[in-house]
């Protein structure tokens, strides 16, 4: 195949002094095996999505390799002395279970070092919501993680915290990119100040895991928490740090740890994917559940922001949650706890993204508390605490299978999440009811919501020009009609726009701008796309929703539901 002349310029690039010989080894046997491959690498540059930078490992400028996160790293460092001039500057790293995640960890303190930055460096793999933690807990300016969250084997990722403990948000995103677009590869500053690199562990992990029980936990007896059997996994990931050591600092002794997933590894090879939105990922944890016939399972992903649930249904089976039905459990919970502490006077909220669950809102107008909705990404969420000081954060999440208990940590939080849960069974069980039926027990009173998603991966350079042209499909032939229902509203993130359907009035929405459309019908049905900004897919999340009577009455309302989900795939053909 012919390879474009701007590729050919990267490459030559590449095979240039300035890169180390293995670097230009492999590149060369790349050359020389694989032009496709070749081309993947070099077409464009990694670019922060809503999660970060996140690539697949490798040579070149697409790829996540020393070179890549050392200009991020340089260009970074640039802007940090630019925005905090003639004061010490401080930064934390985390990484996690990933191959190469404690070498690329390294190179990154190295640069930040070698540009006169403190570095405080985790000194073996930690959870994702700790550096968060420790960001602010050591007065630090900025924060690197090193994930790829719950990607296949083959990728890593970098993510970047601000002084507020949460990731970037505009106006630094974009300032942060400029000054890295700026360099160029031989203006990177490798040779590291070990002066200026300080190893960390123990001390931050015993005060984040103080921090987690005094937020999540709320008064359950001591005899209510024996009684709750718990299995938990970590997925080969980082919440095996900490999370055992949480339970039993929080009074949780009867926990049943999956043992075979129980040892970080990059390679995930009890799993097809570590991601515990994927029912897949908790076979273990379910089969071990019924061995011990356990009350609750619970799977964090290998960075430990996300968690996935599983209880006991009315009929005894355990039945896997989505993440908007955890994110109602534990808002709702946290809710009647604020309210029978008599803290809620208005001046509270929680927060929620625009893909999630309408119900959250619902939730929020029941017991007074405001409600913020932000983009997609948990970046927004924590930054609706700094954009509204005078307001209390109760907490909230994303349909992702993210949730945040309290501002401590500034990002979706599994450890905390992971309490919480605890906390909301545990009762649940002591007051003889479950998890399952407090959900019910909710769709009853605040409506019956259920959401699906519908992901569809489109790999490489063709796969993004695919989705490029669906979105440019949706916008410019709006649809009129979905699954027989009128569209009456459809909101342009992009262009900023939201469009009354049945009178033509247009309307100016005040949030930042994002690849997202979202459809609304007459129904009260919601199908929002988005490309994903960390992964080649594009999304569709559909929510529907009618009234619940009595929980008995629950299956045959859910089987309603499910059909008009599947009328309204097949509708806009997303099969």
């Amino acid at each position: 195949m012919e390879i474009k002349q701007n590729i050919l310029d990267a490459v030559n690039e590449w095979l240039s002094p300035t890169f180390d010989t293995a670097t230009q080894e492999e590149l060369n046997k790349i050359m020389a095996t694989s032009p496709k491959e070749l081309e993947e690498s070099f077409y464009k540059n990694l670019e922060f999505g809503t999660g970060g930078m996140r690539g697949i490992m490798g040579v070149g400028n697409n790829r996540i390799n020393k070179y890549t996160l050392g200009k991020s790293t340089q260009g970074l460092s640039n802007y940090l002395k630019s925005v905090f001039p003639n004061q010490p500057i401080k930064a934390v790293i985390a990484f996690d279970c990933r191959h190469n995640s404690k070498l690329l960890a390294k190179v990154v303190a190295d640069v930040f070092s070698a540009n006169g930055i403190q570095v405080y460096l985790f000194s073996d793999l930690r959870p994702t919501p700790e550096l968060s933690f420790a960001l602010r807990h050591l007065g630090c300016q900025c924060g690197i993680v090193l994930t790829a969250s719950h990607n296949p084997p083959e990728y890593n990722g970098y993510k970047v915290y601000w002084e507020d403990g949460g990731q970037i948000v505009p106006p630094e995103d974009e300032a942060i990119i400029n000054a890295i677009e700026k360099l160029n590869y031989n203006e990177i500053k490798f040779d590291a100040n070990e002066d200026l690199i300080q190893y960390i562990d123990e001390e931050i992990d015993q005060a984040f895991i103080k921090s987690t029980i005094e937020n999540a936990s709320f008064d359950t007896p001591a005899e209510a928490k024996d009684n709750l059997n718990i299995v938990f996994t970590s997925l080969h990931g980082t919440s095996i740090a900490v999370m055992p050591q949480t339970f039993e600092q929080a009074g949780y002794k009867n926990v049943n740890i999956v043992s075979e997933q129980a040892i970080p590894n990059g390679d995930f090879p009890t799993v097809k994917s570590p991601n515990p939105e994927e029912p897949e990922a908790l076979t273990l944890a379910l089969a071990l559940a019924d061995k011990k016939n356990a009350d609750i399972v619970i799977g964090t992903d290998p960075d430990c922001d996300r968690l996935g649930i599983a209880v006991r249904n009315n009929e005894g089976k355990m039945t896997l949650l989505n993440g908007n039905q955890t994110m109602i459990l534990m808002t709702a919970f946290l809710l009647e706890k604020w309210k029978k502490a008599g803290k809620i006077n208005g001046k509270q909220f929680v927060g929620s993204t625009i893909v999630s669950t309408p119900m959250i809102m619902e939730l929020a107008s029941a017991y007074d508390v405001n409600f913020k909705v932000g983009l997609t990404g948990f970046k927004w969420i924590a930054k609706m605490i700094k954009d509204f000081p005078e307001l209390e954060f109760i907490g909230g999440g994303e349909e992702s299978f993210g949730y945040m208990v309290g501002d401590a940590v500034r990002d979706k939080d599994a450890v905390a999440a992971t309490l919480l849960i605890c906390e909301v069974a545990a009762q649940a069980k002591a007051n003889g009811s479950t998890v399952y039926k407090e959900l019910l027990k909710l769709y009853v009173e605040h409506g019956f919501y259920k959401e699906y998603l519908v992901s569809l991966t489109k790999k490489g350079m063709e796969g993004l020009q695919e989705i490029n042209q669906m979105m440019i499909d949706l916008r410019e032939n709006p649809l009129k009609e979905i699954n027989g229902q009128r569209v009456i509203m459809v909101e342009d993130y992009q262009s900023s726009v939201a469009k009354n359907l049945l009178d033509g009035e247009e309307s100016v929405m005040d949030m930042p701008k994002s690849n997202v459309l979202i459809y609304y019908t007459e129904d009260g049905s919601k199908i929002c796309a988005r490309p994903s900004g960390t992964e080649p897919k594009i999304k569709f999340y559909i929510s529907v929703n009618t009234q619940l009577d009595a929980v008995e009455n629950f299956n045959e309302v859910e089987n309603i539901l499910d059909e008009k989900i599947k009328n309204i795939i097949a509708a806009m053909q997303l099969n």
